[in-house]
């Protein structure tokens, strides 16, 4: 009987292991099963929400199934990354990653309730796009060295508006800051929306955003680039200087956004979804869009990007640091 038992629990171990074992190729084929939800841990009206929507749309067509883009701001992004990391890990919940969540927040942030390098699986980088330096016309300052200029003439009186903190505008400028050594008051609104309505009225001097986000500002006037942030200058605003020629060799602040999905989702899926976005970043739509804004698309496997925030997270641990940058 002890024998006819044994090999009766033999059996049930040997199906729930081949059962295990097929998930991954199950869920391959399966995946998605129904709408995929897309959230994008800030408020609309940003650069990261205009990345995320124009991939979500091609993913749209590639699937069969809808994936739709929920802004969930709040925390500098802790509340949206705590609740995607506690969600099925099914592909059917992903997070839209940038600087501030994966590589900022970490060291900006004591007690956050997540790991960001064991509670979720990079799935790839969707896109690099520069920081432009921005003023509102009224501030006395032609170009970057007379603001620079200016503001250390009048040290704590001029201030700068962000998303919020750890937004990828607020790392920018107080990177800016200290290089500069401009002495400037940090304002912190929940959006580049509401942000973007203060400095275009005046009531904030300075900001640092994505083009996306500031394009149309620029063409009508309303608002005076100064600089960019990446190493070299960009095709759409070719008279822009970048901060590395104005005499700050090393400097570099760019937004990066990619895909990130709760830990223990299956390695298929991670594939499938890296292999399509890839094929998104790819069609006709999206590289329209991102050579109109000067972004630089991703699409490599989930290990290329695990190394690319590994070594973000080293770049700005030092620069948190020494910024003294904190979320208050």
């Amino acid at each position: 009987m002890a024998n006819v038992n044994d090999r009766r629990a033999f059996l049930k171990a040997t199906a729930a292991t081949a059962l295990f074992s097929a998930l991954p190729l199950q869920a391959q084929t399966t995946w998605p099963s129904r709408s995929v939800r897309f959230v994008v841990p800030f408020a609309p009206g940003g650069t990261s929400e205009i990345v995320a929507r124009i991939v979500a749309a091609e993913l749209t067509k590639q699937l069969g199934q809808t994936v739709y883009v929920e802004n969930k701001p709040g925390g500098a992004g802790v509340v949206a990354m705590q609740e995607v990391a506690k969600s099925a890990p099914d592909g059917h919940t992903i997070i839209l990653g940038h600087v501030g969540t994966l590589a900022v927040n970490p060291y900006m942030l004591a007690n956050q309730p997540y790991d960001v390098n064991k509670d979720f699986i990079p799935v790839t980088l969707l896109a690099k796009v520069p920081n432009l330096f921005v003023i509102h016309p009224d501030v006395p300052a032609k170009n970057f060295k007379e603001f620079v200029d200016y503001v250390k003439k009048n040290p704590g009186k001029a201030n700068y508006g962000s998303a919020g903190n750890a937004s990828a505008g607020h790392l920018a400028m107080e990177y800016l800051k200290l290089v500069t050594g401009m002495d400037m008051q940090h304002v912190a609104y929940k959006g580049t929306g509401p942000q973007l309505a203060d400095l275009l009225a005046g009531r904030t001097q300075a900001a640092s955003a994505g083009l996306p986000a500031l394009s149309a500002h620029i063409k009508s006037g309303k608002l005076r680039p100064i600089a960019v942030g990446t190493q070299s200058r960009i095709p759409t605003l070719p008279d822009v200087p970048t901060v590395a020629e104005m005499g700050y060799k090393d400097f570099e602040a760019s937004q990066w956004y990619g895909i990130l999905a709760p830990a223990g989702t299956p390695a298929a899926i991670v594939k499938r979804l890296q292999e399509e976005s890839l094929k998104a970043l790819k069609s006709t739509s999206v590289t329209e869009r991102f050579a109109t804004d000067s972004a630089v698309g991703g699409g490599g496997p989930s290990t290329e990007f695990a190394a690319f925030i590994s070594r973000e997270q080293k770049t700005w641990s030092d620069i948190v640091k020494r910024a003294k940058i904190s979320a208050d």
